[in-house]
Formats: structure tokens, C-alpha cells, sequence
């Protein structure tokens, strides 16, 4: 139903739900759940997406799990949403636990591979590339910059034997 909203406005309507939301975090202080997903392509880079809102900075895709998803299926669920990629070997990596806004967020942060391109709505994502994990951009976002480095490494060794 969302495809049927112009591109444009579906974009500054996602930038008025989202600073809605943290409101509402920051007065509710739920505990949420969401996933994060740590996707190489064959040459080994991680691939990273922009949002159309929020501050801009490159982060892991990702989203919310529904009420009783696995992660793993949401993490399949939010990357093919997000970038059009399939999720492959898909593993469980670790979990944290980290604020929000004032929300209580739990994080899952699931890997696994891809071969697909991909390919962002242009709404919710507007841009999405693969980056060598040595070559990451200087703008990422702050968790991302805190992070990312250690995630990838926990990543690589969880990963299953195959």
C-alpha cells in the first residue's frame, strides 16, 4: 500500500514517524527487540545502507522483529525489505542489549552471505553498497563507528564450519 505514496512524501513521512517514535520512546520506555545483519558478499565486504531518515550516517541493515520471529527470519525478513539481497548461511552472532531513545533495545545481530546486488526502495533505504571491511567509509553511524569493527570480527568467528 505504501508503493502507491510518491517516493518524496513517503520519505518526509518517514522523517515525521521517526522523530514521532523516539518521542514516543522517550516518554513510554519500552523494551523493543530488533535485529542487525552483518552481510558479506563473495569478495568479503560487508554491505551498508543509508536511511532516509534520521542523521544520514552508513549502518548495518536491520529492524524490528515481530512479535514471536526469530531473529534470524527477521533478519532474512529486514534485509530483502531493505535491499532486495537474499540472506544465505544465515548465523546467529550475538546479542546486546543497548539504549534507544530511552527505549530498551534488544539487538540480535545475525550474518550470513549474499550474491545478490543491492537494490534499495529508495524510501525507507536510500542508498545501499558493499564495502571492503579494511575501506569503510568515515561517515558511518555512531553506534556503527564504536562497533562495527569488533562485529565483524565476532562474526567471522561464529561462523559455522561448512
Amino acid at each position: 500500500m505504501f508503493h502507491l505514496i510518491p517516493a518524496p512524501l513517503h520519505r518526509v513521512a518517514l522523517r515525521y514517524a521517526h522523530a514521532a517514535r523516539k518521542l514516543w520512546w522517550r516518554v513510554r520506555r519500552p523494551r523493543i527487540s530488533g535485529c542487525r545483519v552483518l552481510v558479506f558478499d563473495p569478495a568479503g565486504r560487508i554491505l551498508l545502507i543509508r536511511h532516509s531518515y534520521g542523521r544520514g550516517g552508513w549502518m548495518l541493515p536491520g529492524g524490528g522483529l515481530a512479535r514471536g520471529e526469530a531473529p534470524v527470519a527477521a533478519a532474512a525478513r529486514e534485509l530483502r525489505e531493505e535491499t532486495g539481497c537474499g540472506l544465505a548461511d544465515a548465523y546467529a552472532v550475538a546479542v546486546l542489549v543497548e539504549p534507544l531513545w530511552g527505549a530498551r533495545n534488544t539487538v540480535h545481530l545475525v550474518a550470513g552471505d549474499t550474491t545478490d546486488a543491492p537494490r534499495p526502495d529508495g524510501r525507507e533505504v536510500t542508498t545501499a553498497a558493499f564495502f571492503g571491511v579494511d575501506d569503510l567509509p568515515d561517515d558511518l553511524a555512531g553506534v556503527m563507528q564504536r562497533h562495527l569493527s569488533a562485529w565483524i570480527t565476532a562474526a567471522r568467528a561464529a561462523r559455522p564450519a561448512r
